[in-house]
């Protein structure tokens, strides 16, 4: 399965045509949101085009594609315009044999084993670290990079993590897992 990874949209009309565009180019299997999709959140400037509306329109039209985990700027009414499930902390995949957790990142999960893999966003950072007794992969932000990182996402095929710019769709740094 090919698997396209993304945090942060934080309401940016602008940055979410480019990611559902990408998504296209990619032809991923599905899309993995790791929250903070539709509010930019008080610490955070307004992202490019905010429009939290044609966010939701342009998110519900792939509806069937998408897999999500809340994240901090999320709300529980924000299932009143998303049409796929909003509101988990966590989800559990199965990456090449390996358990991996995605979540958003403002939390800590204690269910964490040895071996297995962190994805996150949150940070705005994309990351990839070998921890103590886990692997740690940050896909970035999509519309609020931070650090002088990219506009980015990830894409996950077959044990290799490819970080993506948003704008051009060239990778910029691999992984494997």
């Amino acid at each position: 399965m090919k698997l396209m990874i993304a945090s942060d949209i934080h309401g940016s009309a602008y940055y979410c045509r480019l990611l559902l565009q990408r998504f296209g180019e990619e032809g991923a299997d599905k899309l993995l949101l790791l929250g903070d999709l539709l509010y930019h959140g008080a610490r955070n400037p307004l992202p490019k085009e905010y429009s939290t509306l044609e966010v939701a329109a342009m998110l519900n039209g792939i509806k069937e594609s998408i897999l999500c985990v809340k994240g901090n700027c999320d709300s529980e009414v924000d299932s009143m315009v998303l049409e796929f499930p909003v509101t988990a902390d966590f989800a559990l995949l199965d990456l090449n044999g390996r358990t991996a957790v995605a979540a958003h990142g403002h939390k800590q999960y204690a269910l964490l084993k040895r071996g297995d893999i962190l994805l996150n966003g949150h940070f705005h950072v994309p990351a990839f670290e070998e921890r103590e007794n886990y692997t740690y992969v940050n896909c970035g932000s999509v519309s609020i990079p931070k650090e002088n990182s990219p506009h980015s996402y990830l894409i996950y095929r077959d044990g290799e993590l490819v970080w993506k710019d948003a704008e051009t769709g060239i990778p910029y740094k691999t992984a494997k897992i």
